[in-house]
């Protein structure tokens, strides 16, 4: 627009507005379509659009995509003695473990970081049992959406739950996982940067960091992806969209169906992936 021809006027705006909010959107990406326009037009903060598109997407996912993989968790076996279990606690730093037994698909309770502090500010140590102070473990299937989850934990007052499938334990989530997805993530004085770039969920599932070398990603998944251009999958992933890829946006690429789980406005940050031969009408939600 030429600088010596007039703006658009207040009341043009305040009409567009009342259109834009008034009228019913036909899907979930007309409605966040409506925010980042209100947003770019600064009546939205750009910190509150992150979150209530966090807080829609959160519906359109399930608990598969942000789950811990079972080859991840940190469970403590109950014949455990009390002293390594103390070890554990302060070396993870997390608050909440599952318990199993020899065999790693029973889950037989969570033990609280604090319940077990707490045992030992009242006893000398003896007499340990650690069933005394588990509490009940949650078993959620991984297909359970993230907002019908989010809101058992908030009406149960559980914060950790078992995710499981038609073999086993696959994996656990939290209700931080889960907020993290609206938010953000939420890192404290323990959070340490995981090493691993791709991690598998369940047996036909990845998650993988855009920043991992397209030659790591072609050993892991026996592929033959160029990286003349680009030095990395997240690198390619965006050039196959066209654009910088917000999250949500899903594509088919190189034998995967590729959704983005985490960008903000300069860079992709972490791709879920699943074999094209793999894809259900569920996955692609």
């Amino acid at each position: 627009m030429n600088k010596d021809e007039p703006g658009p006027s207040p009341k043009s705006f305040v009409g567009w507005l009342r259109n834009a909010l008034t009228r019913e959107p036909r899907d979930l990406q007309e409605l966040i379509e409506i925010l980042r326009n209100s947003e770019a037009r600064n009546l939205l903060d750009p910190d509150v659009l992150i979150m209530v598109e966090g807080a829609l997407h959160v519906s359109t996912m399930q608990v598969r995509d942000i789950m811990v993989p079972k080859i991840q968790m940190i469970a403590i076996n109950n014949e455990t003695k009390p002293e390594d279990i103390i070890n554990t606690v302060l070396e993870s730093g997390h608050s909440r473990f599952p318990v199993i037994t020899d065999d790693a698909n029973d889950v037989i309770g969570i033990l609280l970081a604090k319940d077990l502090l707490s045992w030992f500010a009242n006893n000398s140590g003896e007499n340990f049992e650690i069933k005394d102070m588990m509490r009940p473990s949650v078993f959620i299937p991984e297909s359970k959406q993230l907002n019908v989850l989010l809101r058992e934990f908030r009406s149960s007052r559980n914060h950790m739950a078992i995710v499981v499938d038609e073999y086993g334990v696959t994996g656990l989530v939290t209700i931080e996982d889960v907020i993290e997805e609206i938010v953000g993530e939420i890192e404290d004085e323990h959070d340490i940067e995981e090493e691993e770039s791709i991690n598998q969920h369940g047996r036909s599932r990845y998650t993988v960091k855009a920043i991992t070398p397209i030659d790591d990603f072609n050993k892991y998944f026996n592929t033959n992806l160029k990286d003349d251009e680009y030095d990395t999958i997240g690198g390619l992933v965006i050039n196959a969209f066209g654009h910088l890829p917000k999250r949500g946006e899903i594509i088919d690429f190189a034998g995967f169906n590729i959704k983005i789980l985490r960008a903000d406005k300069r860079r992709v940050h972490l791709l879920r992936l699943v074999k094209n031969d793999l894809v259900t009408e569920k996955d692609e939600t």
